[in-house]
């Protein structure tokens, strides 16, 4: 079984029929919360489970926390338990049509909860149906997996620790939304434009390219080349998701001490 952040399109192809691979789609679309369900109705990868981003990888907005909170433990482990995935066992291959915005939020909650084994799709659903590999609109029934998580509490940071540290010397706070975002010229989702002040901008966008393959190892390094070698980074976007990108970026760079805060400039900016 493949032990890397990123599986291509013809390996999960060869192993579509093994049960000890279970893979999620994880379409959205922020502006219309039910198209993704809507498109993995209609057609999906054979196998698949659809796991919706307001829904299961997230739980209720709050006043404050941020417009996608991380989700409930014991209700997203037992919805996990039911697409047949072994806590430490199942390989679980996530893919989205966003350049792997939603694909790698699943990635990272499945890592927080001390689960491995999962990997992102490169070229997501597109690359997909280019390939001409095998679809379905068949809703998936495998054997109940067990999954009891083990959380890395370790590897988020909430506001007060964010107020805290992120003007300390060995800390770096980086914003990984659109460069316009960070700026405060445009601001399409939340209710103040701006960033986190000393935050510096590392657009997610920019780990893949336009078809949503991921940049090779070796550009994923140069990517972060500027990211003192030391330095803590702790990351945030919008609300805790398109950051996921950029986390997976620094894993393929082989820099796996990044933090998340988890409610990004949407909680941040609700206490302004």
């Amino acid at each position: 079984m493949i032990d890397s952040p990123v599986v291509s399109a013809e390996w999960l192809a060869r192993h579509l029929d093994n049960f000890d691979v279970a893979i999620a789609d994880c379409r959205f679309a922020l502006a219309d919360p039910a198209l993704g369900r809507q498109q993995y109705e209609q057609n999906h990868i054979q196998g698949a489970y659809y796991l919706d981003l307001d829904r299961d990888l997230s739980s209720p907005v709050r006043q404050h926390g941020g417009r996608h909170p991380l989700p409930d433990r014991d209700r997203l482990a037992a919805k996990f338990a039911a697409m047949g995935i072994h806590w430490g066992k199942t390989m679980v291959v996530a893919y989205d049509d966003n350049l792997m915005a939603f694909a790698a939020r699943l990635w990272w909650l499945l890592r927080y909860w001390g689960h491995d084994r999962v990997a992102v799709l490169d070229g997501g659903w597109s690359g997909w149906l280019q390939g001409n590999y095998p679809t379905s609109q068949k809703i998936p029934h495998r054997p109940s997996g067990q999954f009891v998580p083990q959380v890395r509490s370790h590897w988020i940071a909430d506001i007060d620790e964010v107020k805290r540290r992120k003007d300390v010397a060995e800390v770096v706070l980086i914003d990984s939304r659109a460069s316009d975002r960070y700026r405060g010229e445009r601001e399409p989702i939340d209710p103040i434009a701006g960033h986190i002040p000393g935050a510096v901008n590392f657009p997610w966008q920019d780990a893949c390219d336009a078809q949503g393959y991921l940049h090779s190892p070796q550009a994923q390094q140069q990517r972060w080349e500027a990211l003192e070698i030391g330095r803590e980074p702790i990351l945030y976007c919008g609300s805790g998701v398109t950051a996921c990108v950029n986390l997976l970026s620094l894993a393929i760079a082989g820099r796996e001490t990044a933090r998340l805060y988890p409610g990004g400039w949407s909680d941040w900016c609700s206490y302004l």
